[in-house]
C-alpha cells in the first residue's frame, strides 16, 4: 500500500506574538491531528500539545486493538480532555485553558474523522471543496437555525464564541464520523486562524492552481495568502494526499 504524502505547516500570524496552535503527522501516515490552543499563550500551548500528545498515543496504542476506529478516535479525544482537566487542577494559572481538535485516521481499509470545535476538515476531489466538519460555535448554530447569513456571519461579534472545547468536564458532542476517500482526494485540516481570513472559495483557488506544483506548495501559499488578508490568528494548515 502506498504511503500517504502529508504536509504541515504553522504559522504565528501577523497580529499575535506567540503560537498557541499544534499539530501531528504520523510518520507511517496513518492518522493527521491539528489542534488550536486557547488561555493565554502558556496555556493555550500547554492544551494543544497535550491533545497532540494524547491522542497520537493513544492511537498509536490501540492500532492493533479489536476496537473499532470511530470508538479509538473518541476515546482518545476523551482522554485527551481528562489529561487537560489534570494539567488544570494541578496549575491553578493554567485553570482556562483549553483547545480544538480535529484528527483523521485510515485504519483497515477505512478513514474516520472525529473533531470538537472549530478547526475543520475539507475533501477536494474533481476541484470542488467541500466541508466536511460543522464548527461548535454559536455562529455555527445560528446559520443553521436560518437566524444569520453566511455573509453576517463575517463580520458577526459572536463568530469565535465555542460551545465546545477540550478542557471542560462537560465535554459533548464529539463529532466522529466516516470518511469516504478517493485517489486524488486532497484532505485540508487547519485551524481557525486559515478559515477566519480566508472564504472557501478562495482556499480551493489555492488548493487547484496549477503553478503551484505540489502540496508543499499549496500549503505555503494558503498560509501567505491568510497572512496578507489580515493574519489576526496563529494558522497551522495541514494536507494529506490520497493515493
Amino acid at each position: 500500500m502506498l504511503k500517504r504524502k502529508a504536509i504541515g505547516l504553522s504559522d504565528t500570524g501577523v497580529v499575535r506574538n506567540t503560537n498557541q496552535d499544534s499539530y501531528y503527522l504520523d510518520p507511517k501516515g496513518r492518522f493527521f491531528i491539528v489542534a488550536d490552543g486557547m488561555g493565554g499563550y502558556i496555556g493555550g500551548k500547554e492544551a494543544s500539545e497535550i491533545s497532540i500528545k494524547t491522542i497520537s498515543r493513544y492511537l498509536e496504542e490501540n492500532w492493533e486493538s479489536s476496537f473499532s476506529s470511530d470508538l479509538i478516535i473518541r476515546q482518545s479525544i476523551v482522554d485527551a480532555n481528562e489529561d487537560i482537566l489534570k494539567a488544570q487542577e494541578l496549575n491553578p494559572e493554567l485553570s482556562q485553558m483549553g483547545t480544538t481538535v480535529v484528527v483523521i485516521l485510515f485504519r483497515g481499509g477505512y478513514s474516520w474523522y472525529g473533531h470538537v470545535g472549530d478547526s475543520r476538515l475539507y475533501r477536494l476531489r474533481n476541484s470542488l471543496l467541500e466541508k466536511l466538519t460543522d464548527d461548535h460555535t454559536w455562529i455555527s448554530n445560528a446559520v443553521r437555525r436560518g437566524e444569520l447569513s453566511q455573509e453576517q456571519i463575517r463580520s458577526h461579534p459572536w463568530r469565535h464564541l465555542l460551545l465546545q472545547c477540550l478542557g471542560r468536564r462537560d465535554l459533548n458532542p464529539i463529532d466522529v464520523e466516516k470518511l469516504e476517500t478517493l485517489p486524488g482526494d486532497l484532505l485540508l485540516l487547519c485551524s481557525d486562524g486559515l478559515t477566519e481570513e480566508l472564504r472557501d472559495q478562495e482556499i480551493a483557488r489555492i488548493l487547484t492552481d496549477e503553478n503551484l506544483v505540489d502540496s508543499q506548495a499549496k500549503v505555503a501559499n494558503l498560509i501567505e495568502t491568510a497572512k496578507r488578508a489580515g493574519g489576526s490568528d496563529n494558522i497551522t494548515v495541514l494536507l494529506v494526499e490520497e493515493p
